[in-house]
């Protein structure tokens, strides 16, 4: 449904939902971002898409309707077939005793849909206005259970291919039933919000896996027998080479779910049971959050936005695989991108799309490595260098050289904190007044499991809780409970901890702490609800530390001091550790203490 920005407008005013000023602002902004003010109004989270939705049906004076796609009869859902519902986005969701079907419609202005659908319905319709999001949902009720529906497809194709251990090319057909299950496995892993896929071959079956919240859960097995088409298939999808299973290979493709268009990452490795693939799942319409949205404030964030607005210099990002470094990079540079400013990448691979950058991918087979990339795009005049990761010698110092040169360098490096980012940095061979004088600062990040605000639970600690939690944070005076209480105090005026994300104006929750102890925590509701499929968690938020390189700082690694030395002195230095960082964002609410400690602790 695309409403008029002038009635966008309007609906916002009589609603009070916004001021004139604000009005003013978004109205300069969509021009600018050319978007429509309804999709501004929306991801901007100044109203909720139902809430527009529903000012929208009040005036033209057509019913709203909030379906619960459950108590959807499929008699009554298959009256219209799947492909027409999607193409008009109709759904019919009951029958009255008179024989009057009841339609939920995004658009209810869509004259060409209505004429069809009383054709195939007949004149007895009833239109109700639904958002957008709530049909799809009703829509995927067409479906069972994906994972039921893959096994039926494969099981339906064994009885003729029993005796084979082999596909042939005809099985790897747009339309083969290796086709669907590979389109189901991808569909599956969207609807879930997997980040990852990974088919994975045992001794007797194929393992199916999607990663969660980053955690793996196997969704599926199949037939060992299929899994040689079904690595094949997506080496076509991903232009690799089909004959090639000695050897790791990467690629990529794209791919439609509901309207939506998803980039896939494809890496194959050889292991002793076959070829294991994983599929990293990207949107091509995601959008870059802002460093706030993303979790930074305080100290943290102050740092990070001194360090990105200096001429030059080199600013490093570090965590392990999958802590969301390239996120990070993607919203920092989103900041940067202005049509004045040349930014230019080298990746490995190309991640995130950022429109106005010149994207540059590592083929080593080519040639191009991140070393003899750097070295051409240091000919390319950029204001900004970004390198996927810093993994050599010299790498590394064409980083340091550009740096020194006058450019502003962005790079990740897999180190486990930031502390230890600067010792990596003299591992490589960089001379330590050359690190002292290019680094701007550090970011060490992780990823953890965020509680599911529509479940979550508050709870009042026992002593014995509150000094485990204390013995575990290195909370042993009063004067360290103060410094807590403070960085909660600070976190709380940032906004860390909103109940809700739908409204500018949402509840934040209370002070989990007071200046001498704990007295709230919070925790997953046990069996969860059907907003985060019952696990207690739904979606994921970072937990950062931002090392600024201080003038102590810089003493430290001209004498090569450790990663231990450096971490005293930038906790001495104001430096909020990712560790305590999570601690707040705990006592805020928005994770619990045990994710903290899963993602910080050390074996």
């Amino acid at each position: 449904m695309r409403i008029s920005n002038q009635l966008v407008e309007q609906l916002l005013k009589k609603a009070n939902k916004v001021s004139d000023e604000q009005l003013a602002n978004l109205k300069k902004q969509a021009q600018s971002d050319k978007k429509s003010l309804q999709e501004l109004v929306i991801s901007s989270n100044l109203i909720s898409e139902k809430d527009l939705t529903q000012l929208f049906a009040e005036e033209i004076e057509i019913p709203f309707i909030d379906l619960n796609p459950k108590d959807i009869q499929k008699e009554t859902l298959r009256l219209i077939p799947e492909r027409i519902a999607r193409q008009y986005n109709v759904i019919v969701f009951s029958i009255e005793e008179d024989g009057t079907k009841l339609l939920a419609m995004e658009d209810p202005d869509d004259i060409q849909a209505i004429s069809f659908l009383q054709k195939q319905l007949g004149d007895e319709l009833r239109i109700y206005i639904a958002t957008r999001s709530n049909i799809l949902q009703c829509i995927d009720q067409y479906r069972g259970n994906i994972s039921s529906e893959i096994t039926q497809v494969i099981s339906g194709d064994q009885d003729e291919q029993a005796q084979e251990e082999e596909f042939d090319e005809s099985d790897l057909a747009e339309d083969s039933p290796i086709a669907q299950t590979v389109n189901l496995i991808i569909e599956g892993a969207i609807k879930a919000g997997a980040s990852d896929v990974h088919i994975e071959p045992r001794e007797n079956n194929v393992s199916i896996r999607y990663r969660v919240d980053g955690i793996l859960q196997e969704v599926n097995k199949l037939p060992k027998k299929v899994h040689n088409a079904l690595v094949s298939r997506i080496k076509i999808l991903s232009n690799l080479k089909i004959d090639e299973r000695r050897a790791p290979q990467d690629g990529r493709f794209k791919i439609a779910i509901n309207n939506m268009l998803y980039a896939l990452r494809v890496s194959t490795l050889p292991i002793s049971e076959g070829e294991k693939v994983v599929m990293r799942i990207l949107s091509e319409g995601s959008k870059a959050l802002s460093l706030e949205e993303l979790g930074f404030w305080g100290n943290s964030l102050n740092i990070i936005n001194h360090a990105i607005t200096q001429p030059h210099g080199m600013i490093l990002v570090t965590g392990p695989t999958g802590s969301g470094k390239s996120t990070t990079l993607f919203s920092v540079l989103s900041i940067l991108n202005k049509p004045e400013v040349n930014i230019s990448t080298i990746e490995d691979p190309i991640e995130y799309h950022i429109v106005g950058a010149n994207q540059t991918q590592v083929n080593p087979v080519a040639g191009m490595t991140f070393a003899s990339g750097l070295r051409a795009l240091l000919r390319q005049d950029p204001n900004i260098i970004m390198i996927g990761e810093i993994r050599d010698t010299e790498t590394a110092n064409l980083a340091v050289q550009a740096a020194l040169t006058g450019h502003l360098v962005f790079a990740t490096l897999h180190t486990n904190n930031a502390a230890t980012c600067l010792p990596r940095l003299l591992d490589m061979n960089i001379e330590p007044f050359l690190i002292a004088s290019t680094v701007r600062a550090v970011i060490g990040q992780r990823l953890v499991r965020r509680l599911c605000p529509s479940c979550r639970e508050s709870y009042s600690p026992d002593t014995a809780t509150i000094k485990q939690v204390c013995d575990t944070f290195k909370i042993k005076t009063d004067s360290d409970m103060k410094i807590i209480n403070e960085l909660e105090k600070n976190a709380y005026k940032a906004g860390i901890g909103k109940t809700s994300t739908s409204s500018k104006t949402s509840a934040i929750n209370p002070m989990a702490t007071n200046d001498s102890k704990i007295v709230t925590l919070y925790k997953p509701h046990e069996g969860g609800c059907n907003d985060c499929n019952h696990i207690g968690y739904r979606g994921r938020l970072g937990i950062y530390e931002a090392l600024e390189n201080t003038g102590d700082i810089q003493k430290l690694i001209v004498t090569s001091a450790t990663s231990e030395a450096l971490q005293t002195q930038a906790v001495s230095d104001g430096m909020v550790t990712m560790q305590l960082d999570g601690l707040i964002k705990a006592l805020r609410g928005m994770t619990s203490i045990e994710e903290i400690l899963r993602v910080t602790t050390e074996e």
